[in-house]
């Protein structure tokens, strides 16, 4: 999700409990965290009598939030993906970037 779009309060709240549920379990409505997100929102709704600088400090705040959890979910992933197999055969690195090696000399790699 891109930090430039501004989406309305209750997509970014939905994104942030489903990146909770993510992370903890279907046991997520119980956290101090859920219970917090819950809470900023409801205070700071916006309703058509006021509209101030303070709900959209909340929303760009809610925005950055979302945006962390989002990345750090996804930075784990490529981490646990790419890091900590120790040494690679050549083949297997090559695989990893979609590519195949030679099985004859001077042969180009797709050969059988």
């Amino acid at each position: 999700m891109a930090m430039a779009s501004l989406s309305s309060p209750l997509r970014v709240c939905r994104g942030i409990l489903k990146e909770l549920r993510t992370i903890q379990g279907p046991s997520y409505k119980q956290s101090l965290a859920y219970n917090y997100v819950i809470d900023q929102f409801r205070k700071n709704k916006v309703t058509g009598e006021r509209y101030c600088r303070a709900q959209q400090e909340a929303h760009h705040a809610s925005l950055t939030y979302l945006c962390l959890l989002t990345s750090t979910r996804n930075h784990l992933a490529l981490y646990n993906l790419y890091h900590g197999k120790g040494e690679r055969s050549p083949e297997e690195v090559a695989g990893l970037v979609g590519l195949r090696l030679p099985t004859q000399p001077g042969g180009k790699g797709w050969e059988k």
